[in-house]
């Protein structure tokens, strides 16, 4: 794929970028040049994690997540923190399994950096209102990161209409 001029790596690549097109249509990204293949969530979520926010973030800054995270949207940030002093708070989740949203605004008050939180809880089931999170985010300055692990599949997700920065 995008490495030699013979039939069978022309058909490769062709179909390999037919792919990429496909999956952007799926989430309705704007380009499929926005679809960055990685092998799993949990290596998505590092290549956010060691790229843009290793270049991007530095001691004191806040990444807000929830407790309700998966291990993969926990133990990078974790790192950073211990590696260049980035801050972490956490929405808490109610007693019946939902974000405590007025927690989360007053969180957002202390201008986060980064807002990273999955779509859908692989434990709780709970469909979390992605696009309010987002949007609440962006006014207070902070990207978004969004685990859709779990959502993807089983939910239409439309990256457009939700303004993520990071699925």
């Amino acid at each position: 794929i995008h490495r030699g001029v013979h039939t069978l790596a022309e058909e490769s690549t062709a179909m390999y970028e037919g792919a990429r097109e496909k999956i952007a249509k799926f989430v309705n990204a704007a380009s499929s040049r926005q679809i960055i293949y990685t092998r799993n969530t949990t290596e998505s979520i590092n290549l956010v994690a060691y790229s843009w926010a290793r270049a991007n973030l530095k001691a004191g800054d806040l990444v807000i997540l929830t407790e309700m995270e998966h291990h993969s949207n926990l133990v990078p940030w974790h790192m950073l923190q211990m590696e260049c002093g980035i801050e972490l708070e956490f929405i808490p989740v109610t007693e019946d399994g939902l974000l405590d949203l007025d927690a989360y605004r007053t969180l957002l008050t202390r201008g986060p950096k980064l807002v990273s939180f999955t779509h859908m809880s692989n434990v709780l089931g709970t469909v979390n209102p992605a696009a309010e999170i987002i949007r609440l985010a962006h006014e207070a300055g902070a990207l978004t990161l969004v685990d859709g692990a779990q959502s993807v599949p089983h939910l239409p997700v439309d990256v457009q209409a939700l303004d993520v920065d990071f699925l």
